[in-house]
């Protein structure tokens, strides 16, 4: 997790494209100047920061799924519930699932395990568009190979 770059999935564990579900993990870090302000001497993950980590997730999966045809966008969050504060150095298992694809739009679930419970779970829509340049889908398909997505992914993109 590189949270001051944004750059919250650490890695992927699992990746089912029949069944249309990714499990991903990110490592809190134990240090970062998000947590000086948030909150100074009681330092949580924000929850805006959870909800990008399941729609990071989900967007992993919906590129997995398309074959890196179409870039993700979250469009919306719905039924977001943040459950469990999540101090530094802790791992998440975030969990996303695709409801539905359709349209120009995707649909997933997805939630944020934690070793003692649930930390947080939401409904996730996303627009799917043509990526704007070959230059920035080749940036995503590094992304998703730094995390280990490629190593699940069936066939080669290139």
């Amino acid at each position: 997790m590189n949270l001051e770059y944004f750059q919250l999935v650490t890695g992927v564990d699992e990746l089912d494209v029949d069944a249309g579900r990714i499990v991903t993990f990110a490592e809190v870090p134990a240090t970062s100047t998000i947590f000086e302000g948030h909150f100074p001497g009681y330092p949580i993950l924000p929850g805006v920061l959870l909800v990008e980590s399941m729609a990071q997730s989900s967007g992993y999966l919906l590129l997995a799924l398309n074959g890196f045809t179409q870039m993700p966008f979250l469009a919306s969050v719905r039924q977001a519930k943040l459950r469990h504060f999540v101090e530094p150095k802790t791992r998440l298992r975030i969990e996303a699932k695709l409801e539905h694809e359709g349209s120009g739009f995707s649909a997933t679930s997805a939630v944020i395990h934690l070793a003692d419970g649930r930390a947080a779970d939401a409904e996730l829509r996303f627009r799917t568009l043509p990526f704007p340049s070959d230059g920035t889908r080749q940036m995503v398909v590094d992304f998703a190979d730094k995390v280990g997505l490629m190593d699940h992914v069936k066939k080669p993109v290139g």
